[in-house]
């Protein structure tokens, strides 16, 4: 069995691409990977193809080998867009070797430790603060919506959620740095008024949901240390699932978590276990996002493990299709240390269309699936029929 070709895919995902890598055999088997980047999926879909000279003709099912070989290539560039080009190559050659064994990914690691993973309503109310119209989903007015909102997470079943600094209003809007909720910064200054939107976003989904219902809060790079401190603080009485934060400063996050009783989620941009490593070691944060299309299967199997050295839990990064879903699903049933994973419920009409057996949520648990490779392929007719760039377009959207 030799990879015979490789191909890569930009799919119109509403307001932001998908990316997918399909490898094919010269035997005819077809393995997918996906490694979305909203940011410069156009860097990624060439760094596949710089790949390509060391893996045509190569056994697909030396995952181990070729993820090294592919390493080698890029290692005066790796990270960013090349790993996470490796990431959706190797996802594919897993699907491949499952395959040709006939057993899911999982069963190449010892089979599933658990046959369901929760997850969390992600995005909630940010979606809709931002894309209500294009989703056909109710707009975000004023905070009774908000509330209804929280209601209607419980309604299906879902046991947390997961929102950013939504502002309701005739338009909604996101906070996304600067000193108004419209406009990019990078001083990072919580102000009276931004602490009143964080305290006032948080309240209305917590009344809304109860007390069990976990509530995250999603800051992403948007603060300095001081107000992070700050917004931790004022949200310890509402029992935090956690907050959320992204830092390339494992001392500067280690004081935030040290400073506050709410949990402290990072991780999501780090890739593999040399930049894990750190803030492992200074147990900088309380949970450990890992996203699976950007690292891989080998490397976020590896950081997974090293969390659990640490006592530490982890919680794959999904922003993505029903395929990453899958993806991150088997990866947690492999896992003696998770704590929850991530989906986005508002999404675009099409999204279960684009694999070819149903995502299964029950009472907000995603079955872990048991079929061979990841469980699903992509259906390409449907991924055909929506190609990227499209003219709805906006990268500025935070994952």
């Amino acid at each position: 069995m030799k990879i015979a070709r490789i191909e890569t895919f930009l799919c119109d995902a509403g307001w932001r691409p998908w990316i997918f890598v399909k490898v094919e055999t010269d035997d005819g088997l077809v393995g997918w990977g996906e490694c979305s980047d909203g940011r410069t999926p156009y860097g990624v879909v060439g760094c596949v193809r710089d790949y390509e000279p060391v893996l045509i003709g190569q056994d697909p099912r030396n995952v181990e080998k070729l993820y090294w070989d592919m390493y080698r290539v890029s290692r005066q560039s790796l990270g960013g867009v090349a790993h996470k080009a490796i990431a959706g190559i190797e996802l594919a050659l897993w699907d491949i070797k499952a395959r040709s064994l006939g057993v899911s990914v999982t069963g190449l690691f010892g089979g599933p430790l658990r046959d369901k993973v929760r997850v969390y309503w992600s995005h909630c109310g940010t979606s809709r603060a931002r894309h209500a119209k294009e989703l056909g989903v109710p707009e975000l007015r004023s905070y009774d919506d908000v509330t209804a909102l929280g209601k209607e997470v419980v309604a299906k079943g879902f046991t947390a959620l997961k929102t950013n600094i939504v502002i309701p209003g005739d338009p909604a809007r996101v906070y996304q740095g600067g000193f108004d909720a419209t406009s990019g910064g990078t001083d990072g200054v919580a102000t009276t008024q931004i602490l009143g939107w964080v305290e006032k976003i948080v309240g209305t989904f917590r009344d809304a949901v109860g007390p069990d219902v976990g509530v995250a809060l999603d800051l992403n790079y948007n603060f300095r240390t001081e107000s992070v401190q700050k917004i931790a603080k004022l949200l310890e009485p509402y029992n935090m699932q956690w907050v959320e934060y992204d830092n390339w400063d494992p001392q500067a996050l280690a004081l935030i978590t040290r400073s506050t009783t709410t949990r402290i989620c990072s991780g999501e941009s780090l890739i593999t276990t040399k930049q894990y490593r750190p803030f492992f070691e200074l147990h900088a944060m309380d949970v450990a996002m890992i996203d699976v299309p950007w690292n891989g299967w080998i490397q976020s199997k590896r950081v997974a493990d090293m969390a659990e050295a640490y006592e530490i839990n982890i919680a794959p990064h999904n922003y993505y299709s029903h395929l990453s879903t899958l993806i991150s699903a088997q990866l947690c049933a492999t896992l003696p240390n998770v704590w929850i994973s991530e989906i986005d419920i508002d999404d675009v009409a099409w999204k279960d269309d684009l694999i070819d057996a149903p995502l299964e949520i029950v009472a907000g648990h995603v079955t872990v699936p048991t079929g061979p490779g990841w469980g699903a392929q992509i259906r390409e007719d449907v991924l055909r029929e929506h190609p990227w760039p499209c003219a709805h377009a906006d990268l500025t959207s935070e994952a």
